[in-house]
């Protein structure tokens, strides 16, 4: 059985006889041996292979190992005299399991830029940087898990195939049968379309078990070419019954401190790279997030504090107006100088559900911005009051018989509810300090690039 490299670092067994496995990074000659440095993927760092013409295949196989190739190698785990690695291991078997012609192979040893690898959707966790932004993922994926299972929430596998837009933008990719032809009747007997959030789903299983969340794909069929936009991405929607909007600051702050703990302890590695070659001082920017308490102000006192702070933003500030990245970084980044929460913005700019305050004029939303990202978390208390709601859902133009399904939960045993969902790539751009979007998930969809 083949061990994984990153737990002989870990375990360093000097003296046993282990198998691992994985692709060749880089591979030298030094009179009658070969140092082969081997990667699995379970670590950044490489396995120094130590192989000498005594194999049978020394001539014929391992002195023609070029990078991207393929291999197994069985052998004894020694201290290594090399300065920077702790082991390396003596082989006694060499197997080449697939060869990659290097006048082809495109990843040869040296650095390529990002937009190269784009191109290459397919081969790029091979390299350095994009394996290890996998690794935070998919650690940051468990942590979300933990999170809300220590705490007592339910997992809710809401629908990817809906009738119902969340976000109301008409901003939905349509779902059709490839044999339904034009005029024929919807295959679900009515339209649909690819999710744009859980929430309303999730906000059905709340008030019946509590506390839930959902963490699933979701689509926006929007027009945009950005380093900050997706077509598909990831989304943690956590839904609170019996929650106000208090509630809701407490455990999104309490969620996101815990991610970026629990990522800086276990992908310590990794995040040493991101802090030395993509954003200088990264570690440092996510412990001070992590440590701090969050500030927080109202809407009002936002576009107060930048009305009067004297400086020329690209985009206006006014109230009634949404703010712009540039004014939540500067509140961030200049004025608090932490993570801000921002509360009770205009009710004209937030969707149908979000609770209205008793002003008439704000809804009880929130939003968290972080230096260097702006907003990170958007969430509200959601309105349970059945003729506030309707009265929100027609003035958006919402056919209420549409919405019967969501209206009864108003209906029958409505309680204050809350919730919030978290970009899960936009968290993950944040952790890592990658510059684009495109670059923390695995396959971008964007508009006119869909490779694989």
């Amino acid at each position: 059985m083949h061990v994984k490299i990153r737990n002989l670092f870990e375990d360093q067994p000097v003296g046993e006889t282990v198998r691992v496995a994985g692709w060749v990074r880089t591979r030298r000659d030094a009179g009658g041996f070969s140092f082969v440095e081997v990667n699995d993927g379970s670590c950044l760092g490489n396995l120094q292979i130590l192989a000498d013409k005594g194999l049978a295949n020394y001539d014929a196989e391992v002195r023609r190992l070029t990078t991207g190739c393929s291999v197994e190698v069985e052998g004894v785990i020694r201290t290594s005299p090399a300065k920077g690695q702790a082991i390396e291991l003596q082989a006694g078997a060499v197997t080449v399991v697939g060869w990659a012609d290097p006048e082809t192979y495109p990843l040869q040893k040296k650095r390529h830029s990002f937009e190269f690898l784009r191109e290459m959707t397919h081969l790029r966790p091979r390299t350095n940087a994009l394996g290890a932004v996998a690794r935070v993922r998919s650690r940051l994926a468990y942590a979300v898990h933990a999170f809300f299972q220590e705490r007592g929430f339910i997992q809710v596998h809401t629908p990817i195939i809906t009738t119902s837009d969340c976000e109301g933008a008409g901003e939905m990719f349509q779902v059709r049968a490839m044999q339904q032809a034009g005029g024929a009747e919807e295959f679900f007997g009515r339209r649909a379309g690819l999710t744009v959030s859980g929430q309303l789903q999730a906000e059905v299983y709340a008030l019946a078990m509590g506390d839930v969340y959902t963490f699933g794909p979701t689509f926006r069929a929007e027009n945009s070419n950005t380093s900050r936009h997706l077509a598909e991405f990831w989304m943690i929607e956590p839904e609170m019954a019996f929650c106000d909007l208090a509630g809701n600051m407490r455990v999104a702050g309490e969620m996101l401190r815990y991610l970026l703990n629990d990522v800086l302890v276990h992908c310590a590695e990794d995040m040493e790279l991101f802090d030395r070659f993509i954003a200088q001082g990264l570690i440092g920017r996510l412990h001070g997030v992590a440590g701090q308490e969050f500030a927080h102000i109202t809407y009002s006192e936002a576009v107060e504090r930048l009305l009067s702070c004297g400086k020329a933003f690209e985009f206006p500030v006014q109230w009634g107006i949404d703010l712009q990245s540039e004014h939540e970084r500067y509140l961030t980044e200049e004025v608090f100088r932490r993570p801000l929460i921002v509360t009770d913005y205009p009710a004209a700019i937030k969707p149908f559900y979000m609770r209205v305050n008793d002003d008439g004029k704000t809804v009880a939303a929130m939003d968290i911005l972080v230096p260097g990202v702006g907003e990170i978390i958007g969430g509200s208390q959601r309105e349970e009051r059945l003729a506030v709601l309707e009265k929100r859902m027609l003035e958006a133009g919402i056919d209420l018989e549409e919405y019967r399904w969501y209206l009864d939960l108003r209906r029958y045993g409505s309680v204050p509810h809350a919730g919030f969902g978290l970009g899960f790539e936009r968290l993950v751009q944040f952790v890592t300090g990658m510059a684009n979007i495109r670059e923390v998930i695995p396959f971008p969809r964007t508009p006119g690039f869909a490779p694989c």
